[in-house]
């Protein structure tokens, strides 16, 4: 992955959150706890709280830990959403342009989902 450990982290922790997994109002896991859950830093792992605090996604309550605030995930899904338009989408456009692909045939491609609106579950793994 092109991004630092403790973004893919924050990415991994949105993800949680856009998917319900980790729903508003829950405690996130102790900085050590998630540190050791995926072998970083707890440097790195306090990192990536911070990037969630900043993104107003996450609130740090003194001696409780840190929370999925309200709004959580309808503000995540608006940060994601922004964040593809403009990271991902301009290098998915180039790829299907240099490869020839139609965008009608990409859609008769796509996967039928088995519930409208339905998120794809993250595999939890960091690169």
């Amino acid at each position: 992955d092109r991004h630092p450990i403790y973004r893919q982290l924050r990415d991994f922790l949105v993800t949680t959150i856009l998917d319900g997994s980790q729903p508003e109002g829950d405690v996130l896991p102790s900085v050590r706890n998630l540190a050791a859950d995926f072998r970083v830093s707890p440097l790195t792992a306090l990192k990536s709280y911070q990037l969630l605090v900043s993104e107003g996604l996450v609130e740090s309550r003194r001696g409780r830990g840190m929370f999925v605030i309200p709004g959580a995930r309808l503000r995540a899904r608006a940060v994601e959403r922004e964040r593809f338009l403009q990271e991902e989408w301009p290098r998915v456009l180039d790829m299907i342009g240099r490869l020839g692909l139609n965008p009608e045939d990409l859609l008769k491609r796509a996967p039928q989902e088995s519930e409208p609106g339905a998120e794809p579950r993250s595999s939890g793994k960091l690169r």
